[in-house]
């Protein structure tokens, strides 16, 4: 499989049809939203035609997410991962790890020294907390979302070199 690349224009409609069948997962999003969301994100990567995407903001976003905005009041300088997924077919081939691994390198070629995230909790998600446990991700907090319909776990890894 190929090396993450940016998003282009042709990308699109695979990364929103991805996206909306993961919709429990990651939200549902209009066409329109996802490229408004694509031309302000710091990182926006796929792999293949609609294999695997990853989209991450970093603090200077104009978004609404109430995720987003949880870290934005605690933290100055982040980059939020708002969403990856991997088509269900091209699973267990390293393509999520080749995601964050890219993501970890642009951030701190960036200067950035924190990656953050949301994984749901109810409804479970425990792939994804196995995965970024993995990472080095480690739980800071908690949130009940959409009117409690939805409660997640806020996550963070440092990309500080180790001492």
């Amino acid at each position: 499989m190929s090396a993450p690349r940016p998003v282009s224009a042709h990308d699109e409609a695979a990364i929103l049809a991805l996206n909306n069948a993961h919709a429990v997962e990651l939200s549902w999003l209009a066409p329109e939203r996802l490229s408004r969301l694509l031309r302000q994100a710091f990182y926006a990567r796929c792999i293949g035609d609609g294999a695997a995407f990853l989209m991450a903001f970093d603090e200077g976003a104009d978004y609404d997410s109430p995720n987003y905005l949880w870290f934005l009041e605690r933290h100055r300088h982040f980059v939020y991962v708002d969403r990856i997924v991997v088509n269900a077919a091209m699973r267990k081939r390293g393509l999520a790890q080749m995601l964050y691994e890219d993501l970890f390198r642009c951030a701190a070629d960036a200067g950035h020294d924190r990656i953050v995230c949301e994984v749901n909790s109810d409804p479970p998600n425990p792939a994804s907390d196995a995965f970024h446990a993995a990472l080095g991700f480690v739980e800071v907090g908690h949130a009940a979302i959409h009117g409690g319909t939805k409660t997640v776990r806020y996550l963070s890894r440092s990309l500080a070199p180790a001492p």
